[in-house]
């Protein structure tokens, strides 16, 4: 089910946003939609990076290919 959002915008701003969406094909709905979802979606990755990076840095262990695939018995 969808709903309407409504936002007030700079017409300056309504323009450049309208141009550029139709000059890629979408609404200008769709691509604040997609924007929107782009920027939450980098944001999440990055969270998700740091937190694999933090428990990297407390254990910095590494294992090869052949190492894992052994271990798993695929090999």
């Amino acid at each position: 089910m969808s709903t309407t959002y409504t936002m007030r915008i700079d017409e300056g701003q309504k323009t450049l946003i309208a141009e550029y969406a139709a000059s890629q094909g979408q609404s200008m709905a769709q691509f604040m939609i997609g924007a929107a979802l782009d920027v939450i979606e980098d944001a999440i990755d990055l969270r998700d990076w740091k937190a694999a990076k933090k428990e990297f840095d407390a254990d910095p262990a590494t294992y090869s290919h052949d190492e894992i695939m052994r271990e798993f018995g695929l090999r």
